[in-house]
C-alpha cells in the first residue's frame, strides 16, 4: 500500500472515515454499513497481497512485508512506542502531568 502511495495507520484512516464518509448521501454497502476498507481491497492491493502471499516465509517477511511498521502501529495504537518516553518510569495513574 506505501508503493501505491495508499497507507494509512489508525488514526488516519478513523480522519478518512469522519473526513468523507459520514453525513448526508455516504454510500453504504449491501448491509447498510459504512466502509473504510476499499483501499486494502482495491484491485491493485489485492493483486500485489495475492502475488506476494505464497511468496511469504519466515526468511522472506522483511522484504516482502512492512513488520517493523506493524510493529510500530501495533504499540502506538496502544500507547506504547512513543519517542520521548521512558518506559522504565514508575508512574501513578492518579497524577496527571501538567
Amino acid at each position: 500500500m506505501k508503493q501505491l502511495g495508499l497507507h494509512e495507520g489508525c488514526i488516519e484512516q478513523i480522519d478518512r472515515l469522519f473526513r468523507t464518509r459520514l453525513g448526508k448521501g455516504v454510500a453504504l454497502d449491501d448491509a447498510q454499513r459504512i466502509r473504510v476498507d476499499d483501499w486494502e481491497l482495491s484491485p491493485e492491493v489485492q493483486t500485489e497481497v495475492s502475488r506476494r502471499w505464497p511468496l511469504l516465509t519466515t526468511e522472506t517477511l522483511g522484504e516482502l512485508a512492512d513488520l517493523g511498521e506493524y510493529k510500530s502501529q501495533f504499540l502506538r495504537l496502544f500507547g506504547f512506542g512513543i519517542d520521548g518516553v521512558d518506559y522504565t518510569q514508575d508512574v501513578d495513574p492518579r497524577i496527571v502531568p501538567g
